[in-house]
């Protein structure tokens, strides 16, 4: 690991959509989670938990997500050749990313307290990401609708009544690292108040 300054690692990291085979040691993946559980955490609750579904594990999780996808109406569930096609080549896209992390936390009831602890998990992703990035590993932060479906929960080994799923990160090697798309000027986002 060669170390790179924080604010390189900032401009130069991107999400990776394209994943070479070669899956990432477990050394290496619990190196870049510990980094990310430096994030701000209010009263030190560390709400972010990870599930992370490799190898064989990948299979099942894999299969909870076409169902669920069949269950919300995103893919045909019917016996024809082109449903049947559509759920090959999904799987088949999904089985090649080496891994798979679905972060989640507990629910809390305050809405005060659920935004605190959502904002944390937030945190924890993004430092991962910056971890990983200096190890050479890509990821993917993905908000997906089966995220919301309480039975892909149940089907995953959570509880639907007490576990929010806040995100699952596609984690490999990069195959393709995206150009730089630049950003908007701060100063059309930044607006000081002085008196």
């Amino acid at each position: 690991m060669i170390p790179i300054d924080i604010l390189t690692a900032i401009k130069a990291r991107r999400s990776i959509h394209n994943f070479k085979s070669e899956e990432v040691s477990r050394a290496i993946l619990q190196e870049i989670f510990a980094y990310g559980s430096y994030a701000p955490t209010h009263y030190m609750k560390e709400p972010w938990n990870i599930k992370l579904f490799e190898k064989g594990g990948k299979s099942d999780f894999v299969d909870a997500i076409i169902a669920s996808y069949q269950r919300i109406g995103m893919l045909k569930s019917g016996d024809g050749p082109k449903s049947q096609k559509m759920i090959a080549s999904m799987k088949q896209f999904l089985l090649q990313i080496p891994h798979h992390a679905l972060i989640y936390f507990k629910k809390e009831e305050d809405p005060v307290r659920y935004e605190e602890e959502y904002a944390s998990v937030c945190a924890f992703i993004q430092n991962a990401q910056l971890a990983a990035w200096e190890y050479g590993v890509g990821m993917l932060w993905t908000i997906t609708p089966y995220m919301h479906d309480q039975k892909f929960a149940e089907d995953i080994g959570l509880n639907k009544d007490t576990d929010k799923i806040a995100a699952v990160m596609q984690i490999g090697y990069p195959k393709k690292i995206p150009h730089d798309k630049g950003r908007t000027s701060i100063s059309d986002k930044l607006e000081f108040v002085s008196e």
